[in-house]
């Protein structure tokens, strides 16, 4: 059974930056659309952004237009989220998904 697994969350300064990865153990390819998600406490869960299996982006949320970046091997169940510049704002849980199957999240904390 595929399961999604995110890494690279923490605690970084306003202005900071992090890399999130997002792999999939169980599966060793993917042609399925990858994306990331982020649920901030009290806030319903929102989409940041959208990635084909081919690399196209499909979507990226305006709040993070110019600081994020989403990436993935190509046909490959393996993702990234480069986040730069990051603000308090950009606290939440974020959550990588391989089509159907999302992973249990990293927390991403901005201090100011």
């Amino acid at each position: 059974q595929a399961q999604v697994i995110e890494s690279g969350g923490g605690l970084v300064q306003a202005g900071g930056s992090l890399r999130l990865s997002c792999t999939v153990s169980g599966r060793s390819v993917s042609t399925y659309n990858m994306g990331w998600s982020r649920q901030a406490p009290g806030k319903e869960r929102e989409s940041v952004a959208t990635i084909t299996w081919n690399g196209r982006i499909t979507y990226l949320a305006d709040s993070v237009k110019g600081r994020f970046t989403i990436s993935r091997l190509t046909a490959k169940p393996t993702a990234y989220l480069q986040m730069d510049s990051l603000k308090p704002e950009d606290t939440a849980v974020y959550y990588c998904n391989d089509g159907p199957t999302w992973g249990q999240g990293t927390q991403v904390t901005v201090s100011s």
